[in-house]
């Protein structure tokens, strides 16, 4: 048991329900799950008003945490700190950062949070990265789901990281997910994450339209629409 509650955020993802149970068995408690919800940020905003702490542990649907995590010694978000974010192993190009990774979040930063296309960017406060990795972001369940995860975050990248992360730093990391290469439809990770530079540039121009990269249904039209109806599912 840990002094954090703990939801399981998934939508779509076809291992969400393998990976929910060992999210639950690693943190030794009950984690709750929010599944299905249109709308990342409402999704988000979900999250809080299902817990009954002001701190839990938030995780992705294709986040796989690492058994040894030990939760319990999990210290708590410092006053004015909105969000810790560990790493993750990135399975398809040997990443380990922030992307896809375990996250102590506080129930009111995300009532009170703002608009960002990179959701959790705008919450208020600081956000702390910490440099522990906490597991695996197992993203590349589907041809779709790895080519949606290239192309939104090189998109991110590519537009300019609202976490602030360094120019040079967001380059390099937009030329190794351009070159995956390792691991289950790596390949579609490398067009999704060419595919969302170009989207980042065109749409330089008109910025509501990044609001797309948080709506699945766009995204899936995008992705049939260049890649076939029969690499949806693999």
């Amino acid at each position: 048991m840990t002094d954090f509650d703990a939801v399981f955020l998934s939508y779509d993802e076809p291992m969400a329900n393998s990976l929910h149970a060992r999210f639950q068995r690693t943190l030794g408690g009950t984690a709750k799950r929010v599944h299905g919800v249109h709308g990342m940020r409402r999704a988000y905003r979900l999250c809080a008003e299902v817990v009954d702490r002001e701190q839990f542990f938030l995780a992705d649907g294709d986040f796989a945490i690492d058994s040894g995590f030990d939760a319990a010694a999990v210290e708590p978000l410092d006053e004015g700190v909105s969000m810790r974010v560990w790493r993750a192993v990135n399975p398809v190009n040997g990443l380990t950062y922030g992307y896809g990774g375990l996250k102590l979040i506080r129930r009111s930063a995300l009532r009170e949070m703002g608009e960002a296309v990179d959701v959790l960017a705008a919450l208020p406060g600081r956000i702390e990265f910490a440099q522990e990795t906490a597991g695996i972001t197992r993203f590349n369940q589907s041809p779709f789901h790895a080519w949606k995860a290239g192309f939104r975050e090189c998109a991110m990248l590519a537009r300019g990281s609202e976490y602030g992360m360094a120019t040079e730093d967001a380059r390099q990391r937009v030329e190794a997910w351009t070159d995956s290469r390792c691991g289950e439809f790596a390949s579609h990770a490398a067009a999704g994450a060419r595919e969302g530079v170009t989207f980042a540039r065109e749409a330089a121009c008109d910025p509501k339209l990044f609001d797309h990269l948080n709506d699945p249904s766009w995204l899936r039209a995008q992705f049939t629409a260049a890649h076939g109806e029969r690499a949806v599912s693999g």
